[in-house]
């Protein structure tokens, strides 16, 4: 009997994952996942609560507890990082994050000693890496995805016509966030349990703003300033790692340094590169073949393999290689330049047509929402009746989609009130 109340919550809790625009296929090892994370009750309880930020007075009405109680069970969860809570002005609330980026990488991000980390890690790489469904839904669905790329800021000219706004600076982000905290590389840590970790440096990867607040706050990052989130950042890039962070212009809550051989996002942008799914920068390298000599060393340090070597076509010569750049699998990230820092052949250029970053994490997930079919989740949230404030939440968003996104969805959400708002910017 209990093992069957055990399965059903967690049958619950995965439905509740699934109301997320990025979702997390059903599968007996996403339940043994989840077996690890949450205890059942927690469970449970957890698959009822809102998508959106909710206080604890909000989770007691839901719970039929009293207020007291649900904030201590919201804290609980909060301290395994299950749950971000976000404190202002002396006032809680809360979010449950989705599995990826949020809880998954919470649960590796320090070493811990109240879960088997190893059984965890094992765990993630057969759904992630074997079973694949996840990956898939997480970066190959719609057009908007979860995560953009960087621009290797030392890569840039320091002369010439590249213009390069704030938001796409990774060093940007790091002077403007509220807070910053530094943890453990899920990815890497994930593949040292397996046995084929690489040799780059783990406590590396940043969170930022609330997210890192609250990470902080628990222990499962540590807090660090201005200038040593500005050194590891260098770091990494002495690493040739790759910054993937947040696709929002503002409120950055996570940059993510990569290697192509552990990094769940570098692996998915070689595996499915015709589906795009990382928004690349809005850079592109160009080759001078008049003075490329063929060494690759861009080609190994490229981690989408996005370069190679070919024959330079020159019959006196005819062993002479020169570079190559797939413009359609590169993520023009600039790691590349760092190999070709003696010959100067290599160059960042302006890409044909600018990338769109979404303004925040509520146009990102109206837009995901709309692209994969789940907007009304995100507008019947915790299927309570639909009013106006409910709707105001994301109807800000759904009006600056392009039309026809706004067509999707109003689609999606049938309503003559959404119609006739939508119809006004016809």
């Amino acid at each position: 009997m209990a093992h069957a109340v055990a399965q059903s919550a967690y049958r619950n809790l995965t439905d509740r994952l699934n109301r997320f625009p990025q979702g997390a296929p059903p599968s007996d090892l996403l339940t043994k996942i989840l077996s690890l994370l949450f205890e059942p009750e927690e469970a449970e309880r957890v698959s009822r609560l809102p998508i959106r930020p909710f206080t604890a007075k909000r989770a007691a009405r839901i719970w039929r507890c009293s207020e007291r109680k649900a904030a201590g069970i919201l804290d609980r969860l909060a301290e395994k990082a299950l749950l971000v809570d976000i404190r202002q002005n002396g006032r809680a609330c809360y979010v449950l994050p989705p599995p990826m980026a949020g809880f998954f990488e919470f649960s590796l991000m320090r070493i811990r000693r109240d879960i088997d980390q190893k059984l965890l890690a094992e765990l993630f790489y057969e759904y992630l890496n074997v079973e694949e469904d996840f990956i898939r839904e997480l970066f190959t669905k719609g057009r908007t995805q979860l995560g953009r790329v960087f621009v290797n800021e030392p890569a840039l000219p320091t002369q010439g016509a590249l213009h390069v706004l704030d938001y796409e600076r990774a060093s940007a982000v790091i002077r403007s966030a509220s807070h910053r905290g530094v943890s453990l590389c899920y990815c890497r840590h994930k593949m040292s349990h397996m046995g084929r970790a690489c040799r780059a440096p783990q406590e590396i990867c940043m969170t930022f703003n609330t997210t890192a607040g609250s990470l902080t706050r628990h222990g499962h990052a540590r807090s660090v300033s201005v200038s040593e989130a500005l050194e590891l950042l260098a770091e990494a890039r002495e690493n040739h790692l790759v910054q993937f962070g947040e696709n929002v212009r503002e409120g950055v809550n996570f940059i993510c340094n990569c290697c192509g051989c552990c990094c769940e996002a570098m692996i998915a942008a070689r595996r499915f590169a015709a589906l795009h799914p990382i928004h690349t920068t809005n850079f592109l390298p160009q080759v001078d073949e008049s003075t490329c000599n063929g060494c690759g060393k861009c080609v190994a340090l490229c981690p989408v393999e996005a370069i190679s070597l070919v024959s330079a076509n020159e019959p006196q010569n005819p062993r002479k290689k020169v570079v190559r750049i797939d413009g359609d699998r590169c993520l023009g990230c600039g790691v590349c330049i760092d190999g070709c820092a003696k010959s100067g052949s290599l160059s960042l250029v302006t890409r044909p047509r600018r990338v769109i970053t979404p303004l925040d994490s509520a146009c990102r997930a109206v837009r995901m929402a709309v692209e994969r079919g789940k907007l009304e989740h995100l507008i019947f949230d915790n299927r309570l009746l639909w009013h106006h404030r409910t709707l105001a939440a994301v109807l800000g968003a759904v009006l600056r989609l392009p039309p026809v996104q706004r067509i999707m969805a109003t689609e999606q959400v049938q309503s003559r009130y959404m119609e006739a708002l939508v119809s006004r910017l016809a």
